[in-house]
């Protein structure tokens, strides 16, 4: 389907520099460039805060009695 926007002039030369970076045409930097928008929020963003992970159902359990049993192990006597 062919449609007409009116793109800001800046943002224009940088989506087409971009697509020619890639080695595409400005029509299919466009297109995959509003699939990924459309898909939805991306669960991880570069930068910070990270997200944390998601675990599996009864995995922070299993996870602190790993530390916990580590930690039982350590000799207080050599931490003083």
């Amino acid at each position: 389907m062919k449609t007409t926007v009116e793109i800001p002039d800046p943002l224009f030369r940088k989506a087409k520099t971009a697509a020619a970076s890639r080695g595409l045409s400005l029509k299919t930097f466009l297109t995959e460039a509003l699939k990924e928008k459309l898909a939805g929020p991306r669960r991880h963003q570069a930068g910070w805060p990270v997200p944390p992970p998601t675990l599996a159902k009864g995995e922070p359990r299993r996870i602190q009695s790993k530390i916990d049993r580590e930690f039982s192990q350590i000799d207080a006597e050599e931490w003083k």
